[in-house]
């Protein structure tokens, strides 16, 4: 474990160790409330990190404080490598959208939905609104306090390394991911907190480089196409991503596949053929 330290009055980071994707090599998990307490991000599977979750969690009870839920932003292993253990050993209910429900074996006390308020009653009394924002994940949530104007952003953003948008196979969808970006840069936020690296301040600006470049490779993409039509996937990974190093090749292969997926539902790249014979015109 990392931590944990004070972010704000009523916002705490502790972060443990996750299979995560390098370079990243920690999850972090978030303490929400001066008083009433929700956790976000149940993600450790080892023990050792579980036993320093633990730990950090009920330590909150000395101070006065009492635990309300665990929040899980989406469903992925770096995610909710603990929510169920975690979830029993305080006795806490699990509070995630039905989209990632769906996806675990497990039963969500709440079902989090866009727009409803998680209302915090404290010293410093806090309501966050719940964010679903897809595209990463079918149900990836962030979580928006309009008053202090931070984010709890997940997997939208990252401190660290960069964000892996899968094609649909993969559950992931490109065009509502950079739809996503556009309206958490238009919150005006003063400062994110990402799953993945230390806070992020004023995140619209990390939101308009994140779809720059996004905008960027598939401008690449088309420029390819244009002049060497009927390129398959491998070879447009070589050459699109040829600054990428060959051990996140496999990662820039899902993301290019997921841009492919965008513009051919956009009309702007055609393709042919299925599988690993498909041909991008």
């Amino acid at each position: 474990m990392r931590g944990p330290r004070s972010l704000s009055a009523a916002v705490e980071l502790a972060s443990f160790r996750t299979p995560t994707i390098p370079p990243a090599t920690h999850t972090n998990s978030y303490a929400l409330g001066s008083r009433e307490v929700v956790l976000v991000e149940p993600a450790t599977p080892y023990e050792d990190e579980r036993r320093a979750f633990l730990e950090w969690a009920r330590a909150f009870s000395l101070s006065g404080r009492s635990l309300v839920a665990i929040v899980v932003t989406h469903h992925h292993k770096d995610h909710v490598g603990g929510a169920e253990f975690l979830a029993r050993e305080l006795g806490l209910p699990l509070w995630m959208h039905a989209e990632t429900e769906a996806r675990l074996p497990l039963n969500a006390a709440r079902l989090l939905r866009d727009g409803e308020r998680i209302v915090l009653e404290g010293p410093v009394p806090t309501a966050w609104e719940v964010l679903h924002t897809p595209g990463h994940a079918p149900g990836h949530v962030c979580l928006h306090s309009a008053r202090t104007r931070e984010l709890v952003v997940g997997d939208m953003l990252a401190g660290t390394g960069t964000i892996l948008v899968p094609p649909a196979s993969g559950d992931g969808d490109m065009a509502e991911y950079l739809r996503q970006l556009r309206r958490i840069g238009a919150l005006d936020g003063f400062v994110a907190y990402p799953a993945h690296g230390e806070p992020i301040e004023r995140p619209e600006r990390l939101c308009r480089a994140y779809v720059a470049h996004r905008l960027g490779r598939e401008a690449r993409i088309v420029d390819v196409l244009t002049i060497a039509p009927g390129r398959t996937v491998n070879e447009l990974v070589d050459t699109v991503y040829g600054d990428v190093p060959i051990a996140s090749r496999p990662f820039a292969r899902l993301s290019l596949e997921a841009h492919l997926e965008k513009l051919v539902a956009e009309e702007r790249v055609r393709v042919s053929g299925a599988g690993a014979e498909a041909r991008y015109t």
